[in-house]
């Protein structure tokens, strides 16, 4: 017969097992994951489509020690510039954010004057990604009229954000 029979028979409880009051350490480390992903998705959040300055791109005037006439040299879209500025856009074929990114920066190319916007297709051009440092899609270079990198967005940016980096790159 079990041993906890015993004890009905004899009409008393079987013991139970006591819980300590406080939290196990499993408690505790899940805890801790749960505050180091809400400050990253944060930390994520904030930095996500907002324009930060440029970079030198790689490779650019090794030869000459002179920069490129443009990011776009050697690009299907060197002809491609804006008279004013240019909205370059990296994007890949199932990014929900780059429809939306391709949205607003085609508006803003169509309402202000001498502004275009071009979209590559960063699957088919890696080599334009790897010579750009492009990390992921969407990413938005601000280019002058020249082709210059004037400021570049990760993520999707808001119209306002475009705006206000456009306006560094207008003359």
């Amino acid at each position: 017969m079990p041993d906890h029979l015993a004890y009905f028979e004899a009409g008393k409880k079987p013991p139970t097992a006591t819980v300590e009051a406080g939290m196990s350490s499993g408690v505790y480390v899940v805890l801790g994951a749960v505050i180091v992903a809400l400050a990253a998705g944060a930390a994520l959040a904030f930095r996500n489509g907002r324009f930060r300055g440029t970079h030198a791109v790689r490779g650019a005037g090794a030869a000459t020690g002179q920069p490129p006439a443009s990011v776009l040299d050697g690009s299907p879209w060197e002809g491609q510039l804006g008279e004013r500025a240019t909205l370059l856009q990296f994007s890949s074929a199932f990014c929900a954010p780059c429809r939306a990114t391709r949205r607003i920066l085609t508006d803003i190319a169509l309402q202000v004057p001498g502004v275009s916007h071009i979209e590559v297709d960063a699957e088919h051009h890696l080599d334009v990604v790897r010579r750009l440092s492009i990390l992921r899609t969407p990413t938005t270079l601000v280019l002058d009229a020249q082709g210059h990198e004037v400021v570049r967005a990760s993520g999707a940016p808001t119209k306002a954000q475009v705006y206000d980096a456009l306006a560094a790159a207008l003359p």
